[in-house]
């Protein structure tokens, strides 16, 4: 049984939230929401959203046993890009690139 969430349009790099993804990935759901809950990245918290909503939707619309199950796969992709420009010296300009990034978490209890 897998059960997934996801999350799309999220200002994060995608370099900074693999970085919270790669930890967690194979981990079991208490352990991950452990390593969530203290670590300081801005990714973590966001991450731990999703994750707690893909627990949910295990349990409300699967009936699993949330003691069971185990992250299987999170993806963290690359979502569009903001683009915003900053005047500069002598009437130029600078571009300033805001990334953004869609979270995909699948939980499952690996009896598949």
């Amino acid at each position: 049984m897998k059960t997934s969430a996801n999350l799309r349009g999220v200002r994060l790099s995608t370099q900074k939230g693999r970085l919270v993804a790669d930890a967690i990935r194979g981990l079991p759901v208490d352990r991950a929401l452990d390593f969530l809950n203290f670590n300081p990245k801005k990714g973590s918290k966001i991450i731990k959203k999703v994750l707690e909503s893909a627990l949910a939707n295990a349990e409300h619309n699967d009936g699993a046993d949330i003691d069971e199950l185990s992250v299987t796969s999170i993806l963290v992709e690359q979502g569009s890009t903001f683009k915003r420009f900053r005047p500069r010296a002598k009437g130029r300009s600078a571009k300033i690139l805001k990334p953004t990034c869609h979270i995909f978490i699948t939980v499952g209890d690996g009896k598949d």
